[in-house]
Formats: structure tokens, C-alpha cells, sequence
């Protein structure tokens, strides 16, 4: 590039002298004139550096390159520097509240966690106890079904005290009622919809409380985790949900421990009754939630605690004959009102009714995940109280189904997601052992150069 630039600009012709690198731009004394060239060049400053880079990147052909370039990356430099400590802090605070809510959901999970084991441990142990002075199982199904009348006025009693918005109960209760459809609740949607799930439940609590009759706590609370692996095999027939081997394996292993169950005492008598009876309760409970899943879909907790007293009403209303039969027919009889254990059957009906209440309440506070795991811990916790207290001795076998039986549960409870978030765990554990056994030979090379300078040794770099 030369050192003079001539433009015709349309008036007389200007000379511009391009000043030496190191030399002042300016003559002392005399005025600057200024010149309009094509590259728009800035003033310049008194110590030339913002020029000179200028020209640098002219000179050089940098993509993209405007006149004074650097000295607008200067000042844009400063003001992010000047807004990084902001931003920063907002986004320091942001990580750090967020990390506090998993935190405070994980330790809430955790409580719900425990309260419904020891809900459904409650349940079953004092059900048994119950059976000593007062074997009908189903009037205490009954019983306890009709307590779930009052999951909607707890519900709308907390609604009330945490919210600023009130309703009415009644506008609450229509609100609610969408679960059923848009036209909310009517006579002919309250039987259609109501009634099949009803049955369902009463089957469902009947069929466990006769396994409790035949079998310990332990062995029938087992049994009972068959359910996930019977909702899985309809999810995948009926509703056709995703396939996945590793569940399939753990309805085989659910499958494998039922018959280890019944195989324990041989295929007769009350054991095998009991198993039966079981697997039924199990069968019935998944089928209550396919079809949930299929005609209702998901509720939130108020749809689940207007559901939940319908079937209460429903019970009360319908059901109500099937006791008196069986009291007429001496299938389950009964003494005076007097007599009944009314202790052991409203603490039956009471754990029952916080039972569904922390299940439908975990579910909506923490991870649903972890009220599975709670279904599953009160199989320790039924066999420490049999061993404990009633000092029973478990079989080998009993003990290797009951296991085999929990294994199915945990897999069942892996996400669809599973392998392929094992998969990339896998890939970056092993980029990162990569990364440190090179970083490892970089440093003893380093090292070993080293000890070669120190010995008089020089290398010399191929050209």
C-alpha cells in the first residue's frame, strides 16, 4: 500500500501524508485538515493507539472489519465487564433457589416416603390384630370404604386455608367434577363411572383382607407389589404402552415369585388359598388403575378427593345391602353394635383414609417415584414386626420369592428413558477417564523433558 492516497471527491485534490509508525500524527502548531476518505477514519486520539489498530485490521483484510473497530470492541468490553457481576449474582441466586427446592422436595418425598409405609404397615398389622375378636372382613371393607366420604371436605378444608381465592363448596365440587367429563356430574355419569371402580376397590381391599386371613403380613404385603407388574402387562396389551425388556423381565420375575409363594407349604391348604387370594387383590388394584388411566385419564388433587368421595357415597348408598346379607346368611355374623371392636375398625378406616390421602397428596408434592418405594418398604417392615412380635420364622423359599418379588418392583420403577441415560453416563465417564489418563501422560512427558534438560540432553524439533 503506498504511503499517499489521492481521492476526487469533485473538489480541488488533497493530499493526506500517512504518519510514520512511533511518530506523533499531529504538527505542532498547525491546524489538521480534515479529509474525508473512504474508510471513514476516526479521530484520533492523543496517543494514536486506536488508529493504529484501526489501520492494522485494515491492512490485514480482518473479515468483517469497520472503522474504528477497536475501539468500539474497547468500549463494548468495558460494558459487559461492568454488567457480568449482575448478571452473575442474578444467576447465582437462581441456581441457588432452585437447588434449595429439589432439595426441599427430595426431604418432603422422603417424609411422605415413611408416613405411607408406616400407613399400609398400620393396616395390615392391625387388620390381624382385628381378626382375633372379630373376623369379617368384609364388613370392615365396608367400614372403611365409607370413611372416604370425608377425602372432599378435608380437601376443601385445606383449599380454604392455604388460597386467597374462596369458593363456595359447592362451586368447588362442580369444579372439580370436570374429571367425569364437561357436563360435571349427573346421575347417569355418577353410576356409569362411579360404580365400576367402585367394585373394583371393595374387590380389591376384600380380596387382601382374606389373604390376611391365610397368610403373615409379610408374605401378603409381597404379594401385593405383584400389582406394578400386572399394570405394566395391561398398559402394554390395552392401552399399548411402550415395550421394554427390562419390565417385561420383571413381570417374569413378579410371575416367579408367586409360584415360589404358593410352592412354599405345597399346592394345598390355606397357603395356597392365601396366594390366590393375593394375586387376586393385586390383579383387581391394577385393573382399577388401567381403566383409571383409560376412561379418566390424570386428576389433580382436588379431582382425586371429589373421586375418592363419590365412591364413599356410592358404597354408603349401593353396597350397603351386601353386609346385611352375609349377616343374614351367617357368612359374617356378628353380635350386638356393642360388641364390635370399634377401636381396631376406625383405626382400620383412619390409616386407610390418610393412606389415599398422602398417596394422592405425594404425588402432586413430590415425585410420584418415591410413593412406589413406600408401597415397597412395608414389606421390611411388616416382616420385622412378624419377627419381632409374633416371632414367625420365615422359610428359605419364602424368603427367596419375597426378594425376587422386590428385585421385579425396583425394575419396574426404572424410567422408559433408562438405557439411554445409562448410556450417555457411561460415555462420559469414560471421556473423562480419557481426559485424565492424558492429562497424565502430558505431565510425565513434561516431567521427562525436564530430567533430560537437567542432563545436558537438548532436543531438536524436524523441520
Amino acid at each position: 500500500m503506498s504511503s499517499t492516497e489521492i481521492q476526487n471527491s469533485g473538489e480541488e485534490p488533497c493530499v493526506r501524508l500517512e504518519h510514520l509508525p512511533g511518530k506523533s500524527p499531529h504538527l505542532t502548531g498547525k491546524a489538521s485538515p480534515q479529509v474525508n476518505n473512504r474508510w471513514d477514519t476516526p479521530q484520533v486520539t492523543a496517543n494514536g493507539v486506536h488508529d493504529i489498530e484501526d489501520r492494522i485490521l485494515r491492512i490485514t483484510g480482518y473479515y468483517g472489519y469497520k472503522p474504528g473497530y477497536s475501539s468500539h470492541r474497547r468500549e463494548d468490553g468495558s460494558d459487559s465487564h461492568a454488567e457480568t457481576p449482575v448478571s452473575e449474582t442474578s444467576g447465582d441466586g437462581t441456581a441457588y433457589q432452585t437447588c434449595v427446592n429439589t432439595v426441599l422436595k427430595v426431604l418432603g418425598g422422603l417424609l411422605v416416603v415413611l408416613c405411607v409405609s408406616s400407613c399400609w404397615v398400620g393396616i395390615t398389622q392391625v387388620v390381624q390384630l382385628t381378626f382375633k375378636s372379630f373376623s369379617c372382613p368384609f364388613f370392615i371393607t365396608w367400614f372403611s370404604t365409607n370413611w372416604n366420604i370425608l377425602f372432599f371436605p378435608l380437601y376443601y378444608s385445606g383449599h380454604v386455608a392455604t388460597t386467597r381465592e374462596k369458593q363456595t363448596p359447592i362451586q368447588k365440587f362442580r369444579e372439580c367434577s370436570r374429571l367425569f367429563g364437561e357436563d360435571g356430574m349427573s346421575l347417569k355419569v355418577f353410576l356409569k363411572r362411579t360404580a365400576p371402580f367402585s367394585i373394583l376397590w371393595t374387590l380389591t381391599n376384600y380380596l387382601y383382607l382374606l389373604a390376611l386371613r391365610k397368610l403373615t403380613a409379610t408374605d401378603v404385603s409381597a404379594l401385593y407389589c405383584c400389582h406394578k407388574a400386572f399394570v405394566f402387562l395391561l398398559s402394554w396389551i390395552v392401552l399399548k404402552d411402550r415395550f421394554m425388556g427390562v419390565r417385561i423381565v420383571a413381570a417374569i420375575m413378579a410371575i416367579t415369585g408367586i409360584v415360589m409363594m404358593a410352592y412354599a407349604d405345597g399346592f394345598h391348604g390355606d397357603s395356597f388359598m392365601g396366594v390366590a387370594f393375593a394375586v387376586g387383590s393385586a390383579s383387581t388394584s391394577a385393573l382399577y388403575k388401567v381403566l383409571f388411566k383409560m376412561f379418566l385419564g390424570s386428576a389433580n388433587l382436588g379431582e382425586a378427593a371429589h373421586f375418592f368421595s363419590t365412591m364413599g357415597f356410592f358404597n354408603l348408598i349401593f353396597i350397603s345391602c351386601v353386609p346385611l346379607i352375609l349377616y343374614f346368611t351367617r357368612v359374617e355374623h356378628w353380635g350386638s353394635l356393642s360388641s364390635l371392636p370399634w377401636g381396631y375398625l376406625c383405626g382400620v378406616a383412619g390409616l386407610w383414609l390418610v393412606f389415599n390421602i398422602l398417596v394422592n397428596v405425594g404425588v402432586v408434592l413430590t415425585y410420584p417415584i418415591l410413593i412406589s418405594i413406600g408401597t415397597l418398604l412395608s414389606v421390611p417392615g411388616n416382616a420385622a414386626i412378624d419377627v419381632l412380635k409374633h416371632e414367625v420364622i420365615f422359610s428359605v423359599v419364602r424368603l427367596a420369592a419375597t426378594c425376587i418379588i422386590c428385585l421385579g418392583f425396583l425394575l419396574l420403577l426404572l424410567p422408559e428413558e433408562w438405557d439411554m441415560v445409562t448410556l450417555r453416563f457411561l460415555t462420559t465417564l469414560a471421556d473423562k477417564k480419557t481426559e485424565e489418563h492424558g492429562e497424565e501422560l502430558t505431565e510425565s512427558s513434561v516431567h521427562t523433558r525436564s530430567r533430560s534438560r537437567a542432563n545436558g540432553a537438548v532436543s531438536i524439533p524436524m523441520a
